[in-house]
């Protein structure tokens, strides 16, 4: 029920020592607290008078003092170490995500991702301030005070012993429904997170085709999954509290009980009596609090083991073995790849089976197939989101690497996807996304290149106009033409990788885009993956993949006159070759 994990974060074993420290102080404030309390009490009782109390009462209200005051430290220790914690693991988390590039998002979702780094960040450290604090109350306190009661009274402290294990019992049947409760919370939950970020892109489309009121069945439909998953944990919660509090309170009244038979029979003095009373409580105290708590943190629990099994991912190593000048690509620029195969998954077959390619200097490669031949993972490989099987044989300048994930390799590439991500900012720091230092008559220039002039003047503000998320909202041709004027904007990335980015727009759009894109092709190395045939006119080689294997290669006339595979392809998507 305890995630291991968490003791090894770093600081971990002081914060464990100083806590162990404070929870040991805590008892014997405790412990001070009942025993002088129990002595004004018993002394009013035979009679004293209220001034002879005053020490007593004094001593009372010192060890009251200081077990709060140690609280209070306790919390501002933990807030910082939570928050200390909470701030690295976030910067693991996002260098993670971008190491390991889109393929990650894809796979868990944006909206899983965004609420993991943000709202999930949050929960883990909740979860650290409360879980640790509680764990090590109830790990020291009880035994510290069943050791005094011991010396007051053995017959109690044999009762609390007799008692704790079922308490104990209790919470870890209800501790595992509830685990199993908030499991299924926290799936629908990823559900509902990337379904709302995939519902707020697509809501002006679906408004377009008159589809928003039937969608928002839909929308009705993952919210209440969620109400119900949440309604089912919250309901273990609150039985499991009621459970543990019914027990612990009947245990009290067991050993009131029979405290005071043993008062009434003359078996027993009313200070220790009294004092033992005290104590009860405060012996299941840490118990209770500790349940109630680990309900409270289950949410911070599946967070933080989200977010460990993304950290747990293998990201590629030896990424610097490309110097920054060999992996400049110029004119006379050599790459050869032999043996090339990825897998997506362990057992899964490859997605990429023994690719060979050989290219020297400037050119552009179109790379097309059907989908799921492999364009796109080709272009991820290409990129270094995604890394080869071993056996791969990769030759940049004359540098042998394992994989194209080297830092000065991916600094050489502007990538150009389906979709461009826009950020919630200006139209002119969306376009210097590779290049942040650039001016404002340089922007101007790349998104005059793009095509994006006349779309400029019609904003408001220009290209200081706020666009992307809660901003502005871009069709998918104008967000294209972003993405290509931050490809215009950096001259000094001669490495172009193009994954379908035509694939979502009609072809009047596509055709407008392609007179932008045209002139940004020339003097660069080029990987356009596309579906669209026409698009293979203006490449100077084409790899055509099926099943993620190369099935034929070469130039648009070499590969017509071999009336091959490509030719097939072409009669396959005859609707695209109707507009080359």
């Amino acid at each position: 029920m305890v995630d291991k994990r968490l003791f090894s974060l770093s600081g971990m074993k002081k914060i464990m020592i100083l806590l162990a420290g404070i929870s040991f102080l805590q008892a014997f404030m405790i412990v001070f607290q009942a025993r002088y309390l129990a002595l004004a009490i018993t002394g009013l009782w035979n009679g004293e008078g209220l001034t002879a109390q005053i020490s007593r009462m004094l001593f009372f209200f010192l060890s009251f003092a200081g077990r709060h005051f140690l609280t209070m430290l306790r919390e501002k220790m933990l807030d910082k170490f939570s928050y200390e914690k909470s701030r690295e693991l976030r910067k693991e988390l996002l260098d993670k995500v971008f190491s390991l590039g889109p393929k990650l998002v894809q796979k868990a979702g944006t909206g899983n991702v965004v609420t993991m780094a943000l709202e999930g960040i949050r929960q883990f450290g909740d979860y650290v301030t409360l879980f640790l604090s509680k764990m090590m109350n109830m790990m020291v306190i009880p035994w510290i005070v069943l050791a005094y009661t011991f010396m007051l009274d053995t017959t109690s402290g044999v009762t609390m012993i007799v008692v704790f294990p079922i308490i104990i019992l209790f919470m870890i049947i209800l501790g595992y429904a509830a685990q199993s409760k908030a499991d299924r919370q926290y799936a629908t939950y990823k559900i509902l997170s990337n379904h709302f970020v995939d519902s707020l892109r697509g809501l002006e489309t679906l408004k377009l085709l008159g589809l928003s009121k039937s969608y928002s069945k839909n929308v009705h439909r993952v919210s209440e999954d969620y109400r119900k998953a949440t309604m089912g944990a919250l309901s273990i919660g609150i039985l499991s509290t009621f459970a543990l509090d019914f027990f612990t309170t009947l245990s009290i009244a067991i050993i009131a009980v029979f405290l005071g038979l043993r008062l009434l029979n003359g078996e027993m003095p009313l200070l220790p009596a009294l004092t033992v009373l005290i104590l009860a409580p405060e012996y299941f105290l840490p118990v209770r609090e500790f349940s109630n708590d680990y309900h409270a943190t289950l949410d911070g629990k599946n967070a933080m083991e989200a977010i460990f099994t993304i950290l747990a991912i293998e990201v590629p190593e030896d990424t610097e073995r490309l110097s920054a000048d060999k992996a400049k690509w110029q004119e006379t620029s050599e790459l050869t790849i032999s043996h090339l195969n990825v897998r997506h998954e362990e057992n899964s077959p490859n997605a990429l089976e023994d690719i060979q390619l050989h290219w020297k200097g400037y050119g552009k490669i179109g790379i097309i197939g059907m989908s799921g031949s492999g364009k796109s993972t080709f272009i991820d490989t290409f990129g270094g989101f995604l890394q080869p099987l071993e056996g791969v044989e990769i030759d940049i300048n004359g540098v042998k690497v394992p994989h194209f994930a080297q830092r000065n390799w991916q600094k050489e590439i502007i990538y150009i996807p389906q979709k461009p991500y826009l950020f919630h900012d200006t139209l002119a720091n969306n376009i210097r996304f590779y290049t942040p230092e650039a001016t404002d008559e340089a922007v101007q220039q790349a998104a005059e290149k793009a095509g994006l002039a006349s779309f400029i003047r019609e904003l408001p503000a220009g290209l200081e106009t706020i666009i992307g998320e809660s901003g502005r909202m871009l069709s998918g041709g104008q967000a294209q033409r972003v993405a290509v004027a931050r490809a215009f904007l950096d001259p000094e990335r001669k490495i172009l990788l193009f994954d379908e980015p035509t694939a979502h727009l009609d072809i009047e759009t596509e055709v407008e885009l392609k007179e932008s894109i045209l002139p940004l092709l020339d003097e660069h190395l080029v990987l356009f993956s596309t579906h669209r045939l026409h698009w293979m006119h203006e490449m100077d080689y084409i790899l055509v993949l099926d099943h993620g294997r190369i099935v034929d290669a070469g130039t648009h006339e070499e590969l017509l006159e071999k009336n091959g595979a490509y030719t097939t392809l072409m009669q396959q998507m005859r609707g695209g070759t109707t507009h080359a």
